[in-house]
């Protein structure tokens, strides 16, 4: 396995919507060992998402996983995603700190629903089809918006929450 170079905001990948992943290439051995670089990355940086376009693929495949006690979050198991479709259950929605390992060193407040139904593929082209809540579709939500192009700045209601990591750790985590 290898650690992937993590695109930068400003990069123009992060901008672009991805594009499917055919069929065929599920089961190839390159794309397997794309998928076990893009955990390795994750996990390297201590990152409960990733998503391809951020280590410059632009193609739909994302990775979650929280392992216990990081990210001030509940465990996640670790959970490919190929081709996702993400959709909104009810209009509940809860705003909560994020942050990117494509906008090191910053946090900020960022509205998410509180439950989506999610559809996909998993690594090998099994069909996937559960509803996610809470931390675990915050974290779905965030990397699938990258494979829109979207970072979590643009869901930002406002700019007064963005923070350094530093001043999160002084004045926000308490709260």
């Amino acid at each position: 396995m290898a650690v992937l170079k993590v695109a930068q905001l400003g990069h123009p990948i992060l901008r672009r919507r991805a594009a499917s992943v055919p069929r065929d290439t599920l089961r190839s051995r390159d794309f397997q060992r794309f998928v076990d670089d893009l955990i390795e990355t994750m996990r390297k940086y201590s990152g409960v998402g990733l998503a391809a376009p951020q280590v410059h693929e632009g193609f739909q495949v994302l990775a979650v996983e929280a392992q216990k006690g990081q990210e001030e979050a509940p465990a996640t198991p670790l959970t490919v995603l190929v081709n996702p479709v993400v959709t909104p259950l009810g209009n509940s929605l809860g705003e909560d700190w994020e942050g990117c390992l494509s906008l090191p060193g910053l946090r900020g407040k960022v509205p998410r629903h509180r439950e989506v139904r999610v559809e996909a593929l998993d690594r090998r082209g099994e069909p996937l089809d559960f509803t996610a809540t809470d931390f675990f579709s915050r974290v779905i939500q965030h990397e699938y918006d990258h494979l829109q192009g979207i970072t979590f700045l643009d869901r930002m209601k406002s700019f007064e929450t963005l923070t350094y990591l530093d001043e999160y750790a002084r004045y926000w985590a308490e709260r």
